[in-house]
């Protein structure tokens, strides 16, 4: 085992060795008093027993069967009266005067929402409660209880937030034993459950004080300063200040303690500002700087003396401190005898440990030392005397060597070498109880550390099945989530699908309408220019055979059938009354050229009604033409071209075109070689607007094309269906 272990196993001890002394750091300039009082319900007065009165870090007591207390406390104590039935009361003591405590129940309804349910609920409630107090009261008295109460807490936890209470309890018993590692593991423990800036602040601390150093400024550097109050914020940058100094960042430590101490002076903070003016001191001084330590040290010094007289004695010892590490034996001396005068004070109020600055022993052997760096042997020997009497009164066996081996170190160099010898005896036999005593103190530190190592693993062994059976919750809640996260994206998935697929359905619909409108009018435009070619020629026939007259009554009549069509251009349909006519027109041109080939009749069902039904435009003309230029014009006597409407259902008639023409097969036979060569545009054009329509109408035309009969001339017979919608 290294001798720095054994040094800091040394130092935990001298801590441990507390456990059983009462101890009291509250500090006041007025006497003790005993404070009498009573606990007693609100509205019924009833006194309430058994309630735990505690003065904060003094006395314990608690109410007897009639609400009764007495507790010894100072003015400026603070009063903590705890209870299961009412919550926690804190009381600040003004003065020697009777307390009645009037405190309200908690409500029934606060406790249990449902009794068949949460009885057993409210039963771990009570317990937890109860385990607190007493892991809180014992946590600067007895270690190892505090933290098996912890535990007992811990197993009775409802909720995050009690859990993380628990935990922030363990780290702060760890932390007062120095078990900084320990604390530090709690601490984080308690974030998980739930996050709090105050315990932050603690787990910072406790990694600054286990030399992680950068982890606590991580730590500390989580804190949003936006949130904290002043005070905190003081807080904050005095945290940060304490790790840069141990880091030796000196500068940057000053800095941030200016920052904080500008806070506390706007907002007199006094405490505060005391503290942060000995801190820039103590880093001036450990850069260097010892006139800047020294203004700062006055300032300290000046503001603790306008404090409570603990906190002064505490600033003039480490001003002392200053000036024995830079040579100003003087002044060191003078402040240890007035720190000694104010230290007669404070021990007929308090009792300080042997660890504490605030012991006399320790005082009377700095004032001797210092005496003996002047080479003043006569003053010097009286206080190490004394020094070592106190210290053997009070079995500070350490202080009690070290003013020993001085004692034998001044008289030697006062030249008195046989009270020397027996002052160094002295301190050899002192340094043999010294090493008897660490031995044991290092085996109790060893059985202790065993003992809240086990703890420990037991608490964490709560956690771990804790952990594991909300890790099981929340996995079977985890399943059920994605389950049903699945579930919905496949019903969303499937619901988006068919969204997705009806609006491309419509839009691939209306765009093939759209194409199919597009095709129609293209067709219809090849139309007119075709049946305009076909008219012009009968017209250019007429003025061959200057039949001028005839020539204009045909203009006439085929200026009429023109406009007519080209205000039917644009149309998809028209009624089947206007196309009546616009056929009665263009026969009626075709029958004077050929008035000696064919004569003709148009029939109409008296039942249909023409204005009901609606057709193509143009559509029966190139079935009409053909009748004539490739049936009738070539027959050798006259024919004749029927055209028949006819109903046959309610929605339903036939157009039926006939003529007693050549037929199909000799017209064909017939055509010349010009004609061979040209292709006729009408029937095919017709056969497109005939599909076309039937895709996006469901078969509203049906057009028949068959020979008429089987005579010499065999004419041609077209059936055009036609329904209503």
């Amino acid at each position: 085992m290294s001798i720095r272990y054994l040094l800091g196993l040394l130092m935990v001890l001298n801590t441990f060795c507390l456990l059983g002394q009462p101890t009291n750091f509250q500090s006041s300039q007025a006497s003790k008093f005993t404070i009498k009082g009573s606990v007693v319900e609100q509205d019924t007065e009833k006194p309430i027993s058994n309630v735990n009165v505690e003065i904060s870090g003094g006395q314990y007591t608690t109410t007897d069967a009639f609400g009764e207390f007495r507790i010894v406390a100072s003015r400026g104590d603070e009063l903590i009266i705890r209870h299961v039935d009412f919550e926690t009361v804190y009381y600040t003591i003004k003065g020697n005067e009777d307390i009645k405590v009037e405190v309200a129940p908690i409500e029934n309804d606060e406790l249990e929402y449902s009794k068949s349910t949460r009885a057993s609920k409210v039963d771990k409630t009570a317990d937890y409660k109860t385990s607190m107090d007493s892991a809180k009261y014992y946590l600067k008295k007895d270690a190892k209880k505090g933290i098996q109460f912890v535990g007992d807490a811990i197993s009775n936890s409802n909720t995050s937030k009690q859990n993380a209470t628990a935990y922030e309890v363990l780290g702060d018993i760890f932390s007062h034993w120095e078990q900084y590692d320990l604390a530090v593991t709690n601490y984080r423990i308690s974030l998980q459950n739930l996050s709090k800036t105050e315990v932050i602040f603690k787990l910072a601390s406790a990694y600054k004080n286990n030399q992680n150093y950068q982890e606590s400024l991580e730590a500390y550097s989580k804190i949003k300063e936006d949130r904290l109050s002043n005070g905190d914020l003081v807080n904050l940058y005095e945290g940060l200040g304490d790790v840069h100094l141990l880091i030796k960042d000196y500068k940057k430590a000053i800095s941030i303690y200016q920052k904080a101490l500008k806070i506390a002076q706007d907002n007199e903070i006094i405490p505060k500002i005391t503290d942060l003016n000995s801190r820039i001191a103590q880093a001036y001084n450990a850069s260097g700087e010892t006139q800047n330590a020294n203004i700062y040290f006055n300032k300290s010094m000046e503001l603790a003396n306008s404090q409570n007289k603990k906190r002064s004695v505490e600033e003039k010892l480490k001003v002392a401190d200053f000036k024995g590490e830079n040579n100003d034996f003087s002044n060191e001396i003078k402040l240890r005898k007035q720190a000694l005068t104010d230290l007669e004070d404070l021990n007929k109020d308090s009792i300080f440990s042997n660890e504490s600055i605030l012991t006399p022993q320790k005082q009377n052997y700095k004032i001797g030392r210092a005496y003996a760096s002047q080479q003043d042997y006569g003053s010097a020997i009286p206080y190490l005397k004394k020094s070592i009497i106190e210290a053997d009164n009070r079995e500070d066996l350490l202080v009690q060597k070290d003013a020993t081996r001085k004692l034998s170190e001044v008289y030697r160099d006062a030249g008195d070498y046989d009270k020397a010898l027996l002052a160094y005896q002295d301190y050899v036999e002192l340094v043999d109880k010294l090493y008897v005593l660490k031995e044991q103190q290092i085996f109790q530190a060893a059985r202790f550390s065993k003992d809240i190592a086990s703890k420990q693993n037991r608490i964490l062994s709560l956690e771990g099945d804790r952990a594991l059976s909300e890790s099981k919750y929340q996995l079977s809640q985890e399943q059920s989530k994605r389950q049903k996260l699945i579930i919905y994206s496949l019903i969303g998935g499937v619901c988006l699908l068919l969204v997705t697929a009806f609006f491309m359905f419509k839009y691939i619909k209306e765009q093939r309408l759209a194409n199919n409108l597009l095709a129609l009018r293209g067709l219809r435009s090849q139309m007119n220019p075709h049946f305009i070619f076909n008219a012009l020629n009968s017209v250019n026939s007429f003025i061959a055979s200057s039949d001028e007259r005839t020539a204009n009554k045909y203009l006439t009549d085929f200026s009429l059938l023109m406009r007519a069509v080209l205000e039917n251009s644009e149309e998809d349909f028209i009624s089947l009354e206007k196309e009546i006519e616009l056929l009665q027109l263009y026969i009626k041109l075709e029958h004077f050229r050929f008035q000696d080939k064919f004569e003709y009749h148009i029939i109409v069902d008296e039942n249909i009604k023409t204005r009901e039904f609606v057709i193509p435009p143009m559509l029966l003309q190139p079935y009409i033409e053909n009748a004539v230029w490739h049936g009738l014009r070539y027959k050798k006597n006259k024919g004749i071209l029927e055209v028949k409407i006819l109903e046959t259902k309610g929605d339903e008639i036939k157009i039926i075109i006939t003529d007693n023409g050549i037929g199909r097969e000799k017209s064909q036979a017939l055509k010349t070689a010009h004609q061979e060569k040209h292709k006729s545009k009408g029937m095919g054009n017709i056969k497109k607007r005939v599909a076309i329509l039937n895709d996006m109408y469901k078969g509203k035309v049906d057009v028949e094309v068959a020979d008429l009969n089987e005579d010499v001339d065999i004419g041609t017979k077209v059936t055009v269906t036609l329904k209503k919608n």
